[in-house]
């Protein structure tokens, strides 16, 4: 039972590092709203990873089947969906604030469903996540009781890389000085943009 936790959360871990759409999200979210904002994006693509690991471990062919035989379609909705983010941040004028009004528990729930869309739009990840299984010796469909365990595992070893990145982010803030993020809209609303047009780019030529 342990075994399977531990490998959930090495499995976890090593689906979190690499830094994507969500985690550029995640740091500008940190910058300007807060630690706070930080972790409510990187909750949501944990939860994304955690319905994919459910669908691999668990062994729901009937989900993956139908996902990966309409990925092109849901790679077009992710793309077009980071693309409209980075272009509406691209074109913010507004300065960073801190998440602190009447409206932080909408604006968090916003964060969460953003990041857990752009998440669960990427249907190669159960493929990913079979590879994972398998190179850790655990095969598909099994007993209800293991898999959540293990599932549980992935989400936790995920969303420590979340808030690792949050955390050093926030220490980052703290020692800059304020006029250096003037531009930052502009720079993390490109990066979106272009993380938007590679993905799309690979669903038409991929």
């Amino acid at each position: 039972m342990e075994s399977y936790f531990i490998k959930g959360i090495f499995i976890g871990l090593l689906f979190g590092i690499p830094i994507g759409a969500v985690g550029t999200m995640t740091v500008h979210r940190t910058i300007r709203y807060g630690f706070k904002a930080g972790l409510m994006t990187g909750l949501g693509s944990s939860t994304a990873d955690c319905f994919y690991a459910c669908v691999g471990v668990f062994g729901l062919t009937f989900i993956s089947d139908f996902l990966l035989k309409h990925q092109m379609i849901i790679h077009l909705i992710g793309s077009s969906l980071i693309l409209a983010m980075g272009i509406q941040l691209f074109i913010c004028k507004r300065k960073l604030i801190s998440l602190q009004s009447p409206k932080q528990v909408t604006d968090s729930i916003k964060m969460f469903l953003s990041s857990f869309v752009i998440g669960i739009t990427n249907p190669a990840a159960i493929l990913t996540f079979l590879f994972a299984f398998s190179y850790f010796g655990i095969s598909g469909g099994k007993n209800l009781f293991l898999g959540i365990w293990l599932v549980c595992g992935v989400f936790i070893g995920t969303y420590i890389w979340w808030i690792t990145l949050s955390a050093i982010v926030s220490i980052i803030k703290k020692k800059t000085e304020t006029h250096s993020f003037r531009y930052m809209n502009k720079i993390f609303g490109t990066v979106l943009i272009l993380f938007g047009m590679v993905v799309l780019i690979k669903t038409f030529h991929g």
